[in-house]
């Protein structure tokens, strides 16, 4: 089961522009794949255009979790939109490697994006779409306090077939407020 031991041999850090590769490599994975909107066979050339845009947007937060040189999970905080009235909003995807599920890494993932949007972003909302039939995902965000908002129904085609999206949010649970000595009488 999950737990610190279970995470033993794993590095985490920031993604950059030369995990391009790491990227393209862990998103080959078929049950990585299925469970995420990306398209087949990723290329490293539109990993690391992509990387290299979220290091210059300082709204995007992007981890990555390795063993050794592979990356096993990647994480990350994204804007759902431009505009300047929803910069208190984040999307947030999340991938694990078959290999490494039930081993915690997922906790340990969104506990590092939490943090990051929670204490440092400012960010109060964070919203999720994930496939319904996706009950580990689904658990792991329900431990976070994400809450169930709708559901899109043959929302994206995955394996030729449609499938239902479950939309999710949580709310910061803490909101940064003025400190008491600040505040007008």
């Amino acid at each position: 089961m999950g737990g610190t031991a279970a995470l033993d041999g794993l590095s985490f850090r920031r993604a950059e522009p030369a995990d391009a590769p790491l990227l393209a490599q862990l998103m080959s994975d078929r049950q990585v794949l299925r469970n995420t909107l990306q398209l087949p066979l990723p290329g490293v050339e539109m990993w690391r255009e992509r990387l290299e845009r979220q290091a210059r947007e300082a709204q995007q937060f992007h981890v990555l979790a390795l063993q050794g040189e592979v990356a096993v999970a990647s994480a990350g905080l994204h804007p759902v939109t431009t505009s300047l009235r929803t910069r208190h909003c984040a999307g947030l995807g999340i991938c694990v490697a078959p290999d490494c599920w039930g081993r915690g890494l997922g906790t340990e993932l969104m506990r590092r994006l939490l943090d990051w949007a929670d204490n440092w972003a400012g960010i109060l909302r964070i919203e999720l779409g994930v496939f319904t039939d996706n009950a580990r995902a689904i658990a792991l965000y329900r431990k976070f306090g994400f809450e169930e908002e709708g559901c899109h129904r043959a929302n994206a085609l995955r394996d030729g077939v449609y499938v239902d999206t479950l939309l999710m949010a949580r709310f910061h649970p803490n909101p940064p407020q003025l400190p008491a000595s600040t505040k007008s009488p």
